[in-house]
């Protein structure tokens, strides 16, 4: 089996959510289709999180979405200083005389 798979649909997500909103077990709906019990579970309390309606300390969906987002910026940023760095070093030994002194 592959180690990485496919996420599943924010549709279908939705839609387990709600089977057990309506009062199927995740243990249920796992059986019946293919995710996790626990990966319902996950979406289960993601959705209460995004709704306001869970309070324990996680983050909601468009928080994740706004950290992923900063931490790509940050690892862009880092690179184009570290760039930036590397040419301001190269053009200070380029403007350096190489051993002649001209006084």
């Amino acid at each position: 089996m592959p180690k990485f798979r496919v996420p599943y649909p924010p549709e279908f997500r939705r839609q387990m959510v709600e089977l057990v909103r309506s009062g199927r077990t995740p243990e249920d709906l796992s059986r019946e289709f293919e995710p996790t019990a626990q990966s319902i579970w996950n979406w289960v309390r993601q959705a209460e999180r995004d709704g306001g309606t869970r309070k324990d300390g996680g983050v909601t969906s468009r928080e994740l979405e706004e950290l992923s987002k900063l931490r790509r910026e940050n690892h862009r940023l880092r690179q184009e200083r570290d760039i930036l760095a590397k040419a301001a070093a190269w053009f200070a030994r380029e403007r350096t005389p190489s051993g002649s002194s001209n006084s």
